[in-house]
């Protein structure tokens, strides 16, 4: 896991209890900080096997504004949306710290929303996904390419400590 840095995953109003639960299991298996919901209570889900809101801090906003007023100085608000205005995910780079916003499987991020990402990534793809599936595919992209970046610096840290 990234050994710098934080992300959590966040839903607005989320339509479907069980692709949130799922959602909550890969954020949870993967290494998030945090979970919350905007605009709708999570209740347990059989889908959330490891019970992750009992082992990472689960919050719950009623309204975006609250949410983005909560959030950790030096956190980028990134919202996985289809969009034209959206970087798509295989040029993205993820920050050091980082809360991941998804929308309701029916009508994606609010326009309010979208206006508040600093910036949104779009999954390439023939058609929408479901929240669990795109949150899933936006934390192991996150993941992966942070242990990339890792890996290259401890290994220019170590060539560096033998040429000196």
């Amino acid at each position: 896991m990234d050994p710098r840095g934080y992300f959590g995953v966040c839903v607005e109003r989320p339509k479907y209890g069980e692709n949130v639960g799922t959602l909550w299991r890969t954020a949870h298996a993967m290494g998030a900080s945090l979970i919350c919901t905007i605009g709708a209570r999570y209740q347990q889900q059989a889908s959330d096997t490891t019970k992750a809101w009992c082992h990472l801090p689960f919050l719950f906003y009623e309204t975006l504004d609250q949410m983005v007023v909560g959030m950790a100085r030096g956190c980028a608000l990134i919202g996985v949306e289809l969009d034209a205005a959206a970087v798509p995910l295989r040029r993205f780079s993820h920050p050091e710290r980082a809360i991941y916003l998804l929308g309701a499987e029916d009508v994606g991020l609010s326009s309010a929303a979208r206006s508040r990402c600093d910036v949104l990534v779009q999954i390439p793809g023939r058609y929408c996904l479901n929240v669990a599936a795109a949150g899933s595919i936006v934390i192991a992209h996150r993941v992966m390419q942070r242990e990339r970046v890792h890996s290259v610096l401890a290994r220019n840290d170590q060539e560096r400590a033998t040429t000196t």
